[in-house]
């Protein structure tokens, strides 16, 4: 028999409203079971269960004493309660004319009692029920504590949605969700149980920005329900998949999973999503593993570790990583630094600087004079000690920072050079600056500001530009360039060769300097293809009319062939290893005979 038209359309938005709650074919969670262990333990009946009625079955989202998780919503009382909203209580199945041939009474079932669970705009999902296998009655007190039950677990059902619990694009739980299902699987499984987990990134930074940019944010939404579909096809309702951040996405293993078929569970996915057709040529999902025991990993802590993961597969561009704490002592040390270093860019009252700038030589090669140096970032941690300019220099160059280091080094350069001619070292200073610095507006106004504060002529500051740098926004960095250069700033080529378009750069750009790249230099002299390779380099850069120095020069050999190759200057360990100022200034007038060498240097 068909329903009249406005009960169709009320079941009709019932089913609606059940649906979009997202609850239905997820698995148990202890916030649910706890309330129907309370249930059984209150009305002492061995069954208890929350029911919540489909279209055409009774689907148990926590149940206690019963062993199928859904059956025929034909003749169930827990369907009636749906209908009716209204508590229902059956003494004796086996005399009720409607449910004598149940399949609930026909399973041995006697006594049935259930409470409504109504949402706030009325709908009645199904039913917070009480079952035993004796008759029985139960009084108002009792049908009051059943209907507080079942506004309990209706509390819990909604408080996902209204208290920010369920992602609302994705429908999935969210991250505070996946935090009390954390600590309450901590309080309730057993302590110290191995178990794994997981975390789905869709796409690297740079892909997300590149995709926003170009398709809009409808289209980060595409890619996320596509990723969830895809989810629910490969890892079922045996694991509640969480959405954690925009585009990542955790999850627990179930007990006993082992990793190898944990791990071919999630390459699967990926295959299923490699050959979808809305993101396969945009973004590349990356999974991080992590592994973890219950009751003693913190919910804190096992993401950390997830996020640790997924950084690593990023960045070795592999598809799956396991968490390594090994891998992980490296982030954390270098999130540290990052923290640390913004502190020590801090010049204290005492002056006691964490920084320094050390200074190598540059020499001419015929003359063997020093007739510059390179400043150099030096950084002493009061409880890391040194720490190489290889391990933090790469990590300030992705942060904020890099403005503000480039700024301390220029005005620390500068100051060293107007104190350096008060004694008579008169030289060029060359400081590396970033693509961040050549897309600053002001960028040039400032140099020259600060070499009008040190009364210093442009002339005796060099600034490096590495290829790469000029490769990120070439226009701008030329706009920039051509500004320095009018001011009468002289620029130099770092690293050259190791670009994209060395000839391009030499021909367009406003430098006056080319810096060979240490990996062309190291071995020249055992090297035939190296020697025609720089030799070239050297003609060609001269014939543009720029000057070339050679970097890494370590032995006479290396100095004798640059010699040859007409090579203007060259710096390396050859001549001397970086020295701190005053190590220099006495090490310079040495080379260049100004005075005799007294004391022994000690490079910096």
């Amino acid at each position: 028999m068909s329903l009249p038209l406005s009960l169709a359309h009320k079941e009709a938005n019932r089913l609606d409203t059940l649906r979009r709650l997202n609850i239905l074919d997820t698995p148990p969670t202890e916030a649910f079971d706890r309330i129907t262990r309370m249930a059984a333990q209150m009305f002492n009946l061995p069954i208890a269960a929350v029911s919540l009625t489909d279209s055409n079955r009774q689907w148990f989202k926590s149940r206690v004493g019963v062993e199928h998780d859904s059956i025929p919503r034909m003749k169930a009382p827990c369907g009636q309660v749906a209908d009716d909203g209204m508590l229902l209580v059956i003494n004796d199945l086996q005399q009720d004319d409607c449910y004598r041939d149940s399949l609930l009474a026909e399973s041995g079932i006697r006594f049935y009692a259930g409470a409504p669970l109504v949402t706030h705009d009325g709908y009645c999902l199904g039913a917070m029920c009480v079952l035993g296998t004796f008759p029985r009655e139960i009084s108002p007190a009792e049908g009051a504590v059943l209907r507080d039950l079942a506004a309990m677990v209706m509390a819990q059902i909604e408080l996902q949605h209204a208290l920010g619990r369920v992602d609302p694009l994705s429908g999935l739980p969210n991250r505070n969700q996946f935090i009390d299902d954390f600590k309450d699987m901590s309080a309730d499984c057993v302590h110290g149980e191995a178990r794994l987990a997981a975390l789905i990134n869709l796409a690297s930074p740079e892909q997300l920005s590149n995709a926003l940019r170009a398709m809009g944010p409808a289209y980060l939404d595409e890619i996320v329900g596509e990723a969830v579909r895809l989810m629910a096809q490969t890892f079922g309702v045996h694991s509640i998949v969480y959405h954690v951040t925009p585009t990542e996405f955790a999850f627990i293993a179930p007990q006993g999973t082992d990793p190898a078929a944990f791990r071919a569970t999630l390459e699967s996915w990926l295959q299923r999503r490699a050959a979808s057709t809305t993101s396969r040529f945009v973004t590349t999902a990356r999974i991080g593993v992590a592994p973890f025991e219950v009751g003693v990993t913190t919910h804190t802590d096992l993401l950390r570790n997830l996020h640790s993961a997924v950084q690593h597969s990023l960045d070795q561009d592999c598809e799956v990583s396991t968490f390594s704490q090994e891998q992980d002592v490296l982030y954390r040390r270098r999130f540290l630094l990052i923290n640390e270093f913004g502190a020590a860019l801090d010049v204290p009252e005492d002056g006691a600087s964490q920084l320094r700038l050390v200074f190598q030589p540059k020499v001419d090669l015929a003359s063997g004079a020093c007739i510059g140096a390179e400043a150099l970032l030096r950084w002493t941690h009061p409880g890391f000690g040194e720490v190489s300019p290889g391990e933090f220099i790469p990590i300030v160059e992705r942060t904020s920072m890099l403005r503000a280091t480039t700024s301390w080094v220029l005005e620390a350069a500068m100051r060293q050079l107007a104190q350096w001619r008060l004694e008579g070292v008169e030289l060029e200073l060359a400081v590396n600056v970033s693509a961040v610095n050549l897309m600053e507006p002001d960028f040039c106004e400032r140099v020259v500001d600060g070499l009008r504060r040190h009364a210093l002529p442009p002339s005796c500051l060099e600034l490096e530009i590495t290829e790469s740098t000029l490769m990120q926004n070439p226009k701008l960095a030329e706009a920039t360039l051509a500004s320095l250069n009018a001011a009468g700033i002289r620029l130099a080529i770092d690293d050259f060769g190791t670009g994209y378009s060395s000839l391009a750069y030499l021909q367009s750009l406003p430098v006056q300097v080319v810096k060979i790249d240490q990996s062309f230099v190291r071995g020249i002299e055992q090297d035939e293809r190296k020697r025609s390779l720089v030799s070239a380099m050297i003609k060609l850069s001269h014939d543009l009319g720029h000057r070339v120095v050679a970097e890494g020069v370590e032995t006479e050999g290396v100095a004798q062939v640059l010699r040859q190759a007409d090579c203007d200057e060259a710096q390396g360990y050859l001549f001397a290893r970086p020295l701190a100022p005053e190590a220099f200034a006495q090490w310079f007038k040495v080379q260049n005979g100004v005075e005799e060498q007294q004391d022994s240097l000690q490079p910096a």
